[in-house]
């Protein structure tokens, strides 16, 4: 199967920089943080969100992400799910990317944090040969993962149901603006619960527009790493959409 927006089979068009840094040819930026990677997943997207706190509960906890990347928050999410979460509690993590990786690329790159070594190894082992329509993979018995192939902005608005949390972590806005539009920041909040949040290393001004306009109510926040802001919100639990 093939999600919308994609033809079968695209490889991602990528470099190697300094070793094992994956550095995107087509959008002309790097996969993540030059700093450290794993500890803005924690800073921005975790604390972000509010979690692990929001996830000290029963039941379902479901995140979006715009992104996967390397599958970095991923593994560092789940990583800090088994140390935290409460054992009646599940995760489901969804993202959704346009140029899939493969499997020894992700394996190279996560290489580099010995901390997700037993995420990175799971993940890797699992991950299709050539990813591509909806990648769902059971890690265990309380963490699945679903990996949609297309265009955000195609797969977002027909994807079913709605999610408790959001990483928002494309490309710069300013080298992938289409993933910042107001048009797919629309999907993104229709598609999150009550109360739901987002977080996103992002702060140029018109992404912060296109989130208020969305629906979202946004906060400025200090960012990793020296960035002056980053920025969280939350969809109102008096949103009439």
């Amino acid at each position: 199967m093939t999600a919308p927006g994609q033809t079968e089979n695209e490889a991602t068009p990528l470099e190697w920089r300094e070793g094992d840094m994956p550095y995107s040819t087509q959008f002309g930026d790097h996969f993540y943080c030059q700093t450290d990677g794993r500890l803005e997943c924690s800073h921005v997207f975790l604390a972000g969100n509010g979690l692990p706190q929001r996830w000290q509960r029963p039941g379902e906890f479901r995140i979006g992400e715009l992104g996967f990347g390397t599958g970095l928050n991923f593994c560092e999410t789940w990583r800090q799910w088994e140390q935290t979460a409460p054992f009646d509690a599940s995760l489901h993590f969804t993202s959704f990317e346009l140029l899939p990786m493969a499997a020894n690329e992700i394996d190279r790159a996560l290489a580099h944090w010995p901390e997700v070594d037993a995420e990175r190894k799971a993940l890797a082992a699992l991950w299709p040969e050539r990813p591509e329509g909806i990648v769902s993979l059971n890690l265990n018995d309380r963490v699945r993962l679903t990996v949609v192939c297309g265009a955000a902005e195609l797969c977002v608005p027909h994807w079913d149901g709605a999610f408790d949390a959001w990483f928002l972590d494309g490309f710069a806005p300013s080298r992938n603006p289409a993933m910042w539009s107001l048009e797919l920041m629309t999907a993104v909040c229709k598609k999150t619960v009550l109360d739901g949040t987002f977080a996103t290393y992002a702060a140029a001004g018109f992404v912060r527009r296109n989130l208020q306009a969305a629906g979202f109510v946004v906060e400025r926040r200090p960012g990793f790493a020296g960035k002056r802001e980053m920025l969280c919100g939350i969809r109102p639990s008096d949103d009439p959409a």
